[in-house]
């Protein structure tokens, strides 16, 4: 992997992170600042994510348009040689819809590379000032969906996956969240805390807290039917608890046992 510019004749797929501009890499920043053309969704991507472009960059929004009519558009800056950045908001790893654009891009013999992200599920616990993996408590994180016009495998239903009681981050789901509290509820308790956030990282970024029961009340009464992440764990309620990799008790390559004081 190369550390300077945007090369000519590439595509760098980057992800911007979950909304505010100093939370993408340094990465996908010095990308920004050399690329001839910038192609973003403008609903999901904030404009101050731009300031790190250059003032004479092709910035090109793609909200409103196919991939039918993006890859033409790249392929033809491609042929005039130019560096294109594919801004995706958060990690493009993750509902990002990027296994099509680089299928066509292998497809038509065009070098792309793909720059990670911090994902929502990380600024939640961020804002959250919680670790999602408590020893004795909670050791798994399950990143999903519930099935809407994407359907879902049915090994993946929601239900299935509630039923590890694991530190579950929920996306895409806020239109339906009467129906996913009905099925976590089959195996979480009632009182399971849930983080309802909301467009994270962006200027009116916005935090609920509530038990799971109260979780579709909630969405409906905050109105909030997209950009929408649900944070269900016990981890949001738990107490003090000691890992063993700091404990003087426990020795590993670097450090002996040592009686605790």
């Amino acid at each position: 992997m190369t550390t300077g510019g945007a090369k000519s004749g590439t595509v760098y797929i980057v992800g911007a992170g979950p909304g505010d501009p100093d939370l993408i890499t340094l990465r996908g920043q010095r990308l920004l600042s050399t690329a001839d053309a910038v192609f973003y969704a403008g609903s999901l991507v904030p404009e101050g994510m731009l300031r790190w472009c250059r003032a004479d960059a092709l910035l090109v929004d793609t909200r409103t348009s196919t991939l039918e009519a993006i890859l033409p558009h790249m392929f033809a800056l491609i042929e005039a040689g130019k560096s294109i950045v594919r801004l995706h908001s958060g990690d493009p790893c993750l509902y990002g819809a990027t296994h099509e654009q680089m299928a066509a891009l292998l497809e038509a013999g065009v070098e792309f590379e793909i720059v990670p992200g911090i994902s929502a599920f990380q600024a939640a616990a961020a804002s959250l000032k919680v670790e999602l993996t408590v020893p004795g408590l909670v050791q798994t994180i399950i990143l999903t969906r519930t099935s809407g016009r994407t359907g879902m495998p049915e090994s993946e239903e929601l239900a299935a996956l509630a039923a590890h009681r694991a530190s579950l981050c929920l996306y895409l789901s806020a239109r339906h969240a009467r129906e996913c509290e009905a099925k976590l509820l089959a195996h979480y308790p009632p009182d399971t805390p849930v983080a309802i956030c909301y467009r994270l990282g962006w200027p009116d970024e916005r935090i609920v807290r509530a038990r799971l029961d109260q979780m579709a009340a909630v969405t409906r009464d905050e109105k909030l039917i997209r950009t929408t992440l649900y944070l269900i764990s016990p981890a949001l309620a738990a107490t003090p608890a000691r890992s063993r990799l700091y404990n003087p008790t426990h020795s590993h390559l670097f450090r002996p046992s040592q009686t605790a004081t």
